[in-house]
């Protein structure tokens, strides 16, 4: 009983993330912006959006929506930063076509909607949808296992990461 309340606090070694986008998967090397193919931010993949819904790929709190609302970046209960980052140059839109559903320090579920976007009013301004989901703190990973699927649906893994 007592180690039970003074013992260590077990802390996960893995953590699954999930897919927030119904897509086509593209490895990051793939994304045709060198900040994002040469993993300057992280470690990740890239999912081309069959439509606008985008849902929490983990439990945890929002930790940033962007003013703009292209890009959310979430803090994982196991302490991973995650930005999805929806399409590409799409700052430059000043947050039209995007809806914010979720504010900043609210607590999330693995599948709780975070954002819809118009893709109609991205590909009207001639915006790239492809979508990175980067893990921005990789000193936390010790590796990471990414899916061979090629297509995959919202709340279907992505990816394992084995955490340090």
């Amino acid at each position: 009983m007592l180690k039970k309340l003074f013992g260590k606090k077990e802390i996960a070694e893995m953590e699954e993330i999930f897919s927030p986008l119904d897509g086509e998967i593209l490895s990051l090397e793939e994304v045709p912006d060198p900040v994002f193919a040469q993993k300057m931010i992280g470690e990740g993949i890239a999912i081309i959006p069959r439509n606008g819904i985008v849902v929490s790929p983990v439990n945890g709190k929002i930790v940033n929506v962007f003013p703009t609302k292209h890009a959310i970046g979430i803090l994982s209960n196991n302490g991973l930063e995650i930005l999805i980052h929806f399409g590409l140059e799409t700052v430059a839109l000043n947050g039209e076509g995007f809806e914010a559903l979720v504010k900043n320090n609210q607590t999330v579920k693995a599948g709780d909607a975070l954002l819809n976007v118009n893709l109609e009013v991205l590909e009207k301004n001639n915006k790239n949808l492809v979508t990175p989901i980067i893990i921005t703190n990789k000193e936390k990973l010790k590796s990471i296992e990414h899916v061979e699927n090629l297509e995959v649906n919202r709340g279907e893994s992505i990816f394992k990461c084995h955490l340090n």
